[in-house]
């Protein structure tokens, strides 16, 4: 995902003079996405505070993935959706300088990539819990996995830093160039192909040993219950994002074809939903993490007004979004 994955341009020709697709969704797409952040901010730094209690509490390590997933939930949403989707593509709207844009992808694609290793790591530690209890109590410990975590999200960096040259996919009028192709391919296989074979791997794995245990545990149906739900509904909710990029490189250009256009943004849409599901799952799911919220929701002074302040500003933006379109649209 980057800032300039989005846009909602009026103009119908390049300087060139080439025909553009016309943006089919309109000024639902900055609508949509500054409900998402007002819902979605708010309960992930909730759940934020919730799981650094039980990390704290239970020491243990799966607390310590899920806090971390939720980091880097949250920033996909301040740098993705936010940075890019409300504030460069719907307020600034046209040109902003190249430099801010290529800094601002490195940080948008170092976010995703966070989100999505995080729950490789957390696939990977219920793999080992559940399937070599006995090793897994040697090896996972808060201190190692707050470690492991650190080193992921610098390898994230790292792999977020190619994509400042990054080419912007609603601009490409011309045939992608080898640069194009390479970051394409790259960025489908950080974010899906590779972690999709981890999950599918994985799961397969421990629903297998799960059946054939012969020793049902709740405690352990609850944690595999999340594991495949939040797998699942990222395997489902990428996917579009994926293929329409892939259809784009090898097909017709986002650029001249509306219903490409259209795909494109509805993909961008459905994925970025993935970073507001997660407390619900939780919610529902685990009758220690609702406790733990109910805990947390007790201390009104501390929590209930930093959401009414987030959730203020966000209607503010909204506010300004409508008022800029509207204009734009006279």
């Amino acid at each position: 995902m980057n800032v300039t994955d989005v846009t909602w341009e009026n103009n119908a020709k390049d300087p060139d003079g080439m025909e553009k697709s016309p943006c089919v969704v309109g000024m639902g797409a900055p609508i949509y996405y500054c409900i998402l952040l007002g819902i979605g901010l708010p309960v992930n730094i909730l759940t934020a505070i919730a799981l650094s209690r039980l990390a704290a509490r239970t020491h243990k390590s799966s607390y310590w993935y899920l806090l971390a997933l939720t980091a880097s939930d949250i920033l996909t949403q301040v740098f993705v959706v936010f940075a890019g989707f409300i504030v460069q593509a719907a307020i600034l709207s046209r040109e902003v300088p190249s430099a801010f844009t290529h800094t601002v992808n490195v940080l948008q694609f170092t976010a995703n990539h966070a989100s999505i290793w995080v729950m490789v790591l957390l696939t990977v530690d219920r793999y080992v819990a559940l399937c070599h209890p006995l090793q897994y109590r040697t090896v996972s410990y808060p201190e190692r996995t707050r470690k492991i975590i650190g080193t992921m999200f610098a390898v994230s960096v790292a792999t977020g830093i190619p994509f400042y040259w990054w080419l912007d996919v609603w601009h490409d009028a011309y045939p992608p160039n080898t640069m194009d192709k390479v970051l394409k391919w790259l960025h489908c296989f950080i974010i899906y192909f590779f972690p999709c074979g981890v999950f599918l791997v994985t799961n397969s794995v421990i629903i297998f040993k799960l059946k054939h245990s012969g020793r049902p545990n709740r405690r352990l149906s609850k944690t595999t219950a999340i594991l495949l739900a939040i797998t699942t509904i990222f395997i489902v909710l990428w996917a579009p994002r994926t293929f329409v990029i892939i259809y784009h490189l090898y097909k017709t250009s986002v650029y001249q074809d509306w219903r490409v256009h259209l795909a494109l943004d509805v993909a961008n849409m459905v994925a970025m939903l993935n970073t507001s599901l997660n407390f619900f799952l939780y919610f529902f799911v685990s009758k220690t993490f609702r406790r733990t919220i109910q805990e947390v929701l007790g201390e009104e002074q501390l929590i209930l007004p930093l959401l009414r302040n987030l959730e203020s500003n966000l209607a503010d933006i909204e506010y300004h979004i409508r008022m800029e379109l509207g204009t734009g649209m006279e």
